[in-house]
């Protein structure tokens, strides 16, 4: 062995002896690694995207499939929407059919591993009300209910828990949060809807979205379509309920802004044929949030105007811009 190759492997040992002290101090210094949370989520409607967007607290920016104004019983993915399905790393969801035609793409996404999440589906059946249209599911319709929806919510604080564990804690303080303003919500909408008049106490809806909002608030509910929109209004069920708001002297029927109103104009026509003049009360937030980027494109505002909308027009006491002071801002 030359004197070279003996120098060499001393000078390597000095020099590691050297920075051994350094090396833990530096790998210790850095900060520790961000939590993994997928960044390719897809949320099928506006009320899921909301809650997903709350709970993550801003660290994904769930997509929304299912825009503003469109019906989802109704809706049909083209190609590009079956893309992007199988191509997100997780699909939020609000399930029992309400995504009636997404559902062989849902279960492909499920098949492929990736998390699909329905709200709706998370809570114990008999929480859930009955679905005449679809015997093998529940009324849909859950987000009506502040209180039934803040609790759907555990399920989007599970799922990404399971994601991203290193940010369990933030998730499980923003669904804290969420649930403290939906609280909130339901305590709006229960003085809101108990100052309407006993006898004005009738809600009158394009389709039947608003079971679960009737029976957390006393409302009695009637639509012309069923919880599906993809059953037909037929001129029985109209004449039926031109009857019941001439006898009732109900003072307003309302629109949906994912339902064409022709149905309840219709309403309000026949009722004026028979004496009783009814207003269109408002536009109502049912199937879809209001415009992205608006106080009412939010879980809560849309909640807030549909609870101020009908109780204003039924007759009750509000403040003119709603719980928070935001609405038509």
């Amino acid at each position: 062995m030359n004197r070279r190759s003996c120098i060499q492997p001393t000078r390597r040992a000095i020099l590691a002896a050297a920075l051994a002290p350094v090396l833990p101090a530096a790998a210790a210094a850095q900060p520790p690694p961000a939590a993994r949370v997928p960044r390719n989520v897809l949320a099928t409607v506006a009320m899921v995207g909301d809650v997903v967007r709350e709970v993550s607290g801003g660290r994904i920016r769930a997509e929304t499939l299912i825009g503003e104004g469109v019906d989802p019983h109704l809706f049909r993915p083209t190609r590009s929407d079956i893309a992007r399905l199988l191509g997100a790393d997780a699909v939020f969801g609000n399930g029992h059919r309400l995504e009636g035609r997404m559902g062989d793409v849902l279960e492909r996404v499920r098949a492929a591993g990736r998390p699909v999440v329905l709200m709706a589906e998370s809570l114990p059946r008999d929480r859930l009300r009955a679905n005449p249209d679809y015997p093998d599911a529940a009324d849909p319709h859950v987000w009506m209910d502040p209180t039934l929806w803040a609790e759907a919510a555990g399920a989007v604080e599970q799922a990404l828990s399971r994601m991203a564990p290193d940010a369990r804690e933030a998730f499980a303080d923003n669904l804290a949060r969420f649930r403290a303003r939906c609280a909130r919500l339901d305590a709006y909408a229960r003085d809101a809807i108990g100052s309407i008049p006993a006898t004005a106490r009738v809600l009158v809806t394009a389709h039947d979205a608003f079971s679960y909002f009737g029976a957390r608030y006393g409302l009695e509910i009637e639509s012309i379509q069923g919880i599906s929109t993809e059953s037909e209004a037929n001129l029985a069920a109209i004449e039926s309920l031109v009857r019941k708001l001439a006898e009732r002297r109900v003072p307003a029927v309302f629109a949906e802004s994912s339902v064409p109103d022709r149905a309840v104009r219709a309403l309000i026509e026949g009722a004026g044929a028979r004496g009783h003049r009814v207003a269109l009360g408002g536009n109502l937030f049912s199937d879809a949030m209001g415009r992205p980027g608006t106080y009412e494109g939010s879980y809560e505002g849309m909640i807030d105007h549909n609870v101020t909308t009908i109780a204003r027009a039924l007759g009750g006491r509000v403040p003119p811009r709603g719980l928070n002071g935001r609405l038509g801002a």
